[in-house]
């Protein structure tokens, strides 16, 4: 089962620099988005043999997420736990028979962390509602998750600390999240490489340059390890600021 994550920063925008090529090149079983940025009807997508499941953030032109399914989930859910309202459209669950798919675009903590406290919330949040769903089966975690969790996930970890992002505080948030029993799969596969991002700001000539952050990401079940075939990350491919995330499983 091969699974994409892909912030497209604006999916009509995308749509216009490529979108569908790589969506059919890449035959995905489950393909996530986020940061779709558009409201139910501002765009149609003829995507034989897909289900479509879209969160629409109150806000115009602001987060959302999508997933595309070729096989039918026996359940979706929009938000986490009890709460009845989703009104950033940051969250998608997929119940198929062997796992959950959970599609998140991660809030930011701006610039001037005056959003630090709310991302930290949801951190813990999300921690747990990940943790409940792992006790009915395994889950598969992925999306633009706001944060480079070691200095290896960036082009330049020093000048960065304390930035939104690379905060002690949020990158503490991710080590809980794999400590309470996950995996990072892209460094389960490449604990050491460097260079690998999936964000570059649109400064010029930073892409080219290859200063970047790696901030989205699949993480999965510890005992989902076994079935995991390969993580890739598809830097070549533009479109939007960030590039698509790349899972393989045995499931």
């Amino acid at each position: 089962m091969k699974l994409v994550s892909w912030n497209v920063n604006g999916i009509r925008a995308c749509v216009k620099k490529g979108f569908l090529d790589y969506f059919k090149d890449v035959d995905a079983d489950i393909f996530c988005l986020q940061e779709t940025k558009l409201q139910e009807g501002q765009i149609s997508l003829e995507l034989e043999a897909y289900h479509q499941y879209w969160n629409y953030a109150l806000k115009k032109g602001y987060s959302g997420t999508a997933i595309f399914t070729k096989e039918k989930p026996l359940s979706v859910k929009y938000g986490v736990g009890e709460r009845g309202e989703e009104p950033e459209g940051r969250i998608i669950t997929l119940e198929y028979e062997k796992f959950y798919m959970v599609n998140v675009y991660t809030p930011n903590a701006k610039r001037d962390l005056s959003r630090l406290d709310y991302r930290l919330e949801w951190e813990d949040e999300i921690r747990n509602y990940l943790r409940e769903l792992d006790l009915v089966k395994p889950v598969i975690y992925c999306g633009d998750l706001n944060v480079a969790h070691q200095e290896i996930d960036l082009k330049n970890p020093k000048p960065n600390v304390g930035n939104s992002g690379f905060t002690l505080e949020e990158r503490g948030k991710m080590t809980d999240l794999l400590d309470a029993g996950f995996v990072d799969t892209f460094r389960h596969f490449y604990p050491d490489q460097e260079g690998a991002y999936t964000w570059w700001s649109y400064m010029s000539k930073v892409r080219e340059r290859n200063i970047g952050w790696r901030i989205d990401y699949f993480i999965v079940s510890h005992r989902l390890v076994d079935s995991l075939i390969e993580a890739n990350i598809h830097c070549d491919i533009m479109g939007s600021d960030h590039c698509p995330v790349v899972l393989e499983t045995a499931l």
